[in-house]
């Protein structure tokens, strides 16, 4: 039986296929293709509320940018103990924020959730002890990249942590297409048929541009992060740790 929020996006032939985006249709279904689309995803998860548990502080905020329907912000208000630590994240879909607030306000926390639709790269970002950026960078223009890494960084206490999840682009191209069918075949495994999977590629190939390992290192550091590890990597899809 297929329920309701099982992903069929792209299960029809399209005549016409349109950029990816983050609507109302993809927001319903978000949690099935999150989990049969990305590998380790539950993992991520699941670390980024226990990093919270070591790394927030008193009196500071805690940030998830591109929080989308809020895992990551419900991992950390259900982990971080100490107290006012406000979590504030932030989306520029509309849906996905309607249906975030939903999500956070069903579950009690210690720590104060602020749900906002707006664009991470116009944001003030202060006083944080902890910024989540999984799987967004990968979503913004690559010129502003930089920018917002550099952002993130002076808005960050000392002792601060960013948690940046993406999926990677290989530098060799025969590696780069090898994690390219490793991934294609997951999604084969978790119910993907042949047609999905081509036209979910072409949809989203114009919207999300990942970039190579050594390309977020070099950005990190030159922002001013002397403590970076990859913690994490299946396939193509990759988090790290950068501590200020």
């Amino acid at each position: 039986m297929i329920n309701s929020d099982t992903d069929l996006i792209f299960s029809s032939k399209k005549a016409q296929i349109q950029d990816f985006a983050f609507d109302k249709q993809v927001v319903e279904v978000f949690p099935d293709m999150i989990s049969r689309s990305v590998p380790g995803y539950n993992t991520i998860i699941n670390t980024i509320g226990n990093l919270s548990k070591e790394y927030a502080q008193a009196n500071t905020n805690i940030y998830d940018l591109g929080c989308s329907l809020g895992a990551a912000t419900l991992a950390m208000k259900k982990s971080i103990t100490v107290k006012n630590c406000s979590i504030i994240g932030i989306d520029n879909s509309s849906a996905m924020v309607e249906r975030c607030k939903m999500h956070v306000n069903a579950f009690k926390g210690e720590s104060q959730v602020e749900i906002c639709e707006g664009n991470i790269l116009d944001i003030e970002l202060k006083n944080a002890s902890m910024v989540v950026l999984n799987f967004t960078l990968q979503f913004i223009e690559p010129e502003a990249r930089k920018n917002l890494i550099q952002k993130i960084y002076n808005g960050l206490q000392p002792g601060g942590i960013l948690v940046l999840s993406e999926k990677l682009k290989a530098s060799d191209n025969v590696c780069n297409e090898l994690l390219i069918d490793l991934h294609h075949n997951f999604k084969r495994e978790n119910g993907y048929s042949e047609l999905e999977i081509a036209q979910k590629r072409t949809a989203i190939e114009n919207v999300m541009r990942p970039d190579t390992l050594e390309t977020h290192l070099s950005r990190l550091k030159d922002s001013g992060f002397n403590h970076v590890n990859q913690w994490f990597q299946c396939f193509n899809f990759m988090s790290l740790v950068a501590i200020k």
